[in-house]
């Protein structure tokens, strides 16, 4: 395995034998490194003839006859480019008796070192080495760094170069880095537009901002769990970048997830949830990570016991960006043209505003589907703005949805930073990141998906947004075949806190499932179509409840004085000696109908209540657990 390395040339000898253009190649990339060239061949081929004219400064010399060892006199590297292997050899041989880097064009493993293809930005430099057998694919990934890699971030460099200066003459040493981080987590843009007088006065604000007591804070450390893809590294960055205006340095633990290494399933028939999440909180609970850092749409709506959301960013665009190559807006192409999607819900909403299109799916990272788009493979692909953003990516035609034509997930747009409950790092995360009205939105978001019990690869949007001091959350439930109409509704409530948010995503939920949207949404698991009732005695909604519909259940979770509606109930749940007093005037209601649904009670306790109110159960948990409970109701529910 090499070891890549960036070697200062300016003003140091380097000889090249050989005048041919791979010769001619290497010694204008040396050449323009700042390097003494001295080029030594028979015969002088055009493209290098062209260099030796072009250039007086740096030193450039050329003598046209055979090597000798005495041409290696006060060389730093020899590079030995000729088409005789005996004369490259040779030069090898004598420039290592005399200690100087070595670099043979036509044997790579025979030198010291290979030469990387190459981007440069400015006074930013690039390098893609691949290995020395697949140097043309080096070649193409540099044309794609080179494509997404403009002047912004040679300007951006700049500025911070000159930040960097400033700092050092006004902050003392332990301060320096804290205000560097800070400044390098500033948006591109305005990095990249800054002028003297404004570097200088961000510096100073950046200051006043992370050391308001004029000290470094305390210093401490935390490991991060991230995806490995470019827009999960850039998300765990950024967290770390604000955490870090606290004295906490972050080292990445990078890790690979269901998601990441199935390529070619469509999401939505995986068949697990969370398929971009437990790695990282398997990392959490196994005490290898710290915290984890996810795009919060794509978190199941329940966590698992023992972890929390520590920290909601403050959200980015929120919408779907409509991206082709070719054909400027999506009313413009034609029928029959090739949408890339993963997603069901955008497939839903998309199909509702054109069925004539043929909607494909598309998986990989954001530049791999932008590639896939730029080689042709599809007309046109939708994705997230808040990615493409994030990474300064684009397609030629790059178009957002409005968010009344298509609704965004839950929590589209938006960072989630996840820890064990009572974790000590989840104070210091969120003072660093958290956005309060962005995390009642979310919250209101997730408890609507919650509710409704559908995964992040349901047919769902639900957006929500402050208009003036209220919450106004929007949800859609779609049909991805197009054979029945879209369910939508709004709901709107002054929401100050996190407990109303969540209310109010449960009152948009209900509105839903009374529309009808509980036909629209896909069930998988052993219990897949089958309705169950549970009594609610809690104000949150239950983990049993959350449990059975991640089997596929429908659960309806009734209070107090609610009446089941008209829909069958294939069975009753009892988790509880409340549960059954609260289930006691159903009964009477399901009698009067002349229907029985079956009866699951969660341990003995549970059993004697509901048969004392009228109806024995027909399963009884042998003890009072969530698993053991669940289990009860899948057997009950299997047998014929």
């Amino acid at each position: 395995m090499s070891l890549p390395l960036s070697l200062r040339l300016a003003g140091r000898l380097v000889v090249v034998l050989g005048a041919g253009a791979v010769a001619a190649r290497k010694a204008r990339t040396f050449v323009e490194a700042g390097a003494r060239l001295f080029v030594v061949a028979p015969t002088i081929g055009e493209a290098m003839e062209r260099l030796l004219a072009a250039r007086a400064e740096p030193e450039v010399r050329c003598e046209r006859r055979a090597f000798r060892k005495e041409d290696l006199d006060g060389a730093f590297l020899c590079v030995a480019a000729t088409d005789n292997p005996a004369v490259n050899e040779e030069a090898m041989r004598a420039a290592r008796e005399r200690g100087i880097l070595t670099i043979d064009a036509t044997e790579p493993t025979r030198g010291d070192a290979t030469m990387p293809a190459v981007v440069r930005v400015g006074e930013l430099t690039f390098s893609i080495d691949s290995g020395v057998s697949t140097p043309a694919f080096s070649k193409r990934i540099a044309r794609e760094i080179a494509l997404h890699f403009d002047a912004r971030y040679d300007a951006a460099a700049r500025t911070l170069a000159i930040a960097r200066s400033y700092v050092r003459e006004t902050l003392s040493p332990s301060q320096r880095a804290v205000v560097m981080r800070a400044l390098s987590d500033l948006p591109l843009d305005e990095l990249a537009a800054m002028d003297r007088n404004r570097i200088e006065d961000a510096v100073e604000a950046t200051a006043a901002t992370v050391l308001a007591d004029g000290t470094a804070p305390e210093t401490g450390s935390a490991v991060c769990a991230t995806r490995g893809s470019a827009l999960a590294l850039w998300q765990s960055r950024h967290v770390a970048a604000r955490l870090a205006r606290s004295g906490i340095a972050t080292t990445m633990l990078a890790l690979s997830t269901v998601g990441d290494r199935d390529r070619s399933s469509a999401l939505a028939t995986m068949g697990v949830q969370a398929i971009f999440v437990k790695e990282l909180e398997r990392a959490l609970a196994e005490g290898r990570a710290d915290y984890a850092v996810h795009s919060a749409k794509d978190l199941p709506s329940a966590l698992p016991a023992g972890m929390q959301l520590a920290a909601i960013s403050a959200r980015e665009d929120p919408r779907d960006v409509y991206c082709s190559e070719r054909y400027p807006t999506f009313e413009e192409l034609p029928a029959g043209a090739r949408v890339g999607t993963s997603s069901p819900r955008r497939h839903a909403q998309l199909r509702a505003l054109r069925g004539d299109l043929a909607y494909v799916e598309i998986r990989g990272n954001i530049d791999t589907r932008l590639r896939k788009l730029r080689d042709g493979e599809y007309d046109a692909i939708v994705l997230a703005a808040a990615g493409l953003r994030r990474l300064s990516l684009r397609a030629t035609h790059t178009i957002p949805f409005p968010i009344d034509r298509l609704l965004p997930a839950a929590g589209q747009g938006a960072l989630a930073v996840e820890t064990l409950l009572d974790a000590p790092l989840a104070g210091a995360l969120r003072a660093a990141l958290n956005d309060d009205a962005t995390e009642r939105a979310v919250v209101a978001e997730r408890a609507a998906l919650r509710e409704l019990g559908a995964g992040c690869t349901a047919p769902v949007g639900i957006h929500g947004a402050y208009e003036g001091e209220e919450l106004v959350l929007r949800g859609l439930v779609g049909s991805i075949e197009g054979s029945s109409p879209a369910v939508a509704s709004e709901r709107r409530a002054r929401c100050s806190d996190l407990r109303g948010a969540d209310e109010l995503g449960c009152a948009l939920a209900s509105e839903l499932l009374a529309r009808g949207a509980a036909r629209l949404l896909p069930r998988s698991g052993p219990l897949a179509g089958r309705h169950i009732v549970l009594p609610r005695t809690i104000e949150r909604t239950s983990r049993i409840a959350l449990h059975l519909r991640s089997l596929g259940a429908t659960v309806s979770e009734l209070r107090a004085g609610e009446e089941p509606g008209e829909a069958p109930v294939d069975l009753l749940a009892i988790p509880s000696s409340g549960a059954a007093a609260v289930a006691a005037p159903w009964l009477v209601l399901w009698s009067e109908r002349g229907v029985r649904p079956l009866v699951a009670a969660m341990g003995p306790e549970s059993a004697s209540a509901i048969e004392r109110a009228g109806l024995p159960p027909d399963g009884v948990a042998p003890i009072p657990e969530i698993d053991a409970f669940t289990a009860c109701i899948v057997s009950l529910l299997a047998s014929p």
